[in-house]
């Protein structure tokens, strides 16, 4: 992939030198075959978590890289580049741990994060449910005060890593919406994998990301110490959206990634191939479209960027994140689309991984709140605040 990045430090660029190389050396040879037959890359993430790659936007002090979003996202697209579901779940993990990291105590943070963030161990997020997927609000899971202890009982369909994960960061209701003094009365958890109670169903039959375990997550009275609450109770629902705005950032990214590799694989065709005495990137027709893919790339990677910046400043990032996201994943499936055109007949098989990218883009339109969902967001900012955040400029 061509570098296009202009990075803050020369500590950052060394770090994308080093994932460029992982990323090619480490993950693509193995890429394909894992998607063909749906292998879950446990060893991939354990490899990464020990070059320090799991934890990088999170504070040195708890193991993290301590590394502005900037950087990250930068990281993630480049992994996403050459295996999306890789790419995914190194978001999904960072998203898992986000609840810990803001919400936390001292104590907790001091006791779990480092663990978290070191590498060995792999994270999930629980927010939806089969019935409530882009209203978590309307959630049914239960987190009941026992004692000591909370007893969490449900379901919470769509889980990344669901079955592989060592760790979950769970929402659940611990009041009803009219009881609660905050309003929703949904609280967030931190559940140990091989809690007693604790199970995963079959894993889902996807279109792709076959190599990325979706499941539903089962909570049959699951008993958890109340120190694992994050946050007040009924704080749930906050640190919840809180984290899929950065959450929308990791998918931007790692949509831009797959867009770019798409296009890579056209571009090196195109040049190769040779129709009517001349090759194909020759013909204005064929070069328009990759001319296209290659604005609609660098679009999605400046949107990003920018939002990450501003998350880097403290500043508003919400809609823009959300924006990023839209733009990023609606690009990746019009590209990859083009992707397998420019290869025509062979686009269409699994010899060229271009139809795997297109079958992996559809679902970023879908997860971190689907596209509609970021366009009701957007437009409610636009009520809200039309001036939007100040330009960095």
């Amino acid at each position: 992939m061509t570098a296009r990045r202009v990075l803050p430090t020369e500590e950052a660029t060394d770090l994308l030198k080093l994932v460029r190389d992982l990323a090619t050396r480490e993950l693509l040879p193995l890429a394909a075959t894992a998607e063909r037959t749906s292998a879950f890359p446990r060893e991939a993430f354990r490899m990464l978590g020990r070059a320090g790659l799991l934890g990088l936007p999170y504070p040195e002090e708890f193991g993290g890289g301590g590394q502005p979003y900037e950087v990250y996202l930068q990281v993630l697209e480049e992994i996403g580049a050459v295996w999306s579901s890789v790419g995914v779940g190194v978001s999904v993990h960072a998203l898992s741990c986000f609840g810990l990291a803001t919400a936390g105590t001292e104590e907790q943070k001091r006791t779990w994060l480092p663990d978290m963030l070191g590498g060995e161990l792999l994270g999930g997020y629980c927010l939806s449910e089969a019935h409530a997927g882009s209203d978590p609000a309307a959630m049914r899971t239960t987190a009941r005060r026992d004692g000591d202890d909370y007893v969490l009982k449900g379901a919470k369909a769509w889980t990344t890593h669901g079955g592989q994960a060592d760790f979950y960061k769970v929402m659940a209701r611990t009041s009803d919406a009219a009881s609660s003094s905050r309003g929703n009365g949904i609280s967030c958890f931190l559940v140990p994998a091989d809690s007693p109670g604790l199970s995963a169903d079959a894993p889902e039959d996807k279109m792709g990301l076959t190599g990325s375990t979706t499941a539903t997550i089962l909570l049959d009275d699951v008993r958890i110490p109340v120190e694992r609450r994050l946050g007040a109770e009924g704080d749930g629902l906050k640190i919840a959206l809180a984290g899929l705005d950065s959450g929308r950032l990791g998918i931007a990214a790692v949509a831009t990634g797959l867009t770019q590799g798409a296009l890579d694989q056209a571009v090196a065709y195109a040049q190769e191939r040779e129709t009517f005495g001349k090759r194909i990137i020759d013909h204005q027709g064929l070069a328009f479209v990759l001319a296209d893919a290659e604005a609609a790339i660098q679009t999605a990677r400046a949107m990003t960027l920018h939002a990450a910046r501003l998350k880097d400043r403290g500043l508003p990032f919400g809609r823009e994140a959300s924006i990023a996201k839209m733009v990023a994943t609606d690009n990746a499936m019009k590209v990859t689309t083009d992707a397998v055109q420019v290869l025509g007949g062979y686009g269409y098989t699994r010899d060229f991984p271009v139809e795997r990218y297109m079958r992996e883009a559809k679902v970023m339109q879908i997860f971190e709140g689907t596209n509609q969902i970021q366009r009701m967001v957007i437009g409610r900012g636009l009520d809200k605040d039309p001036a939007g955040t100040i330009s960095l400029g």
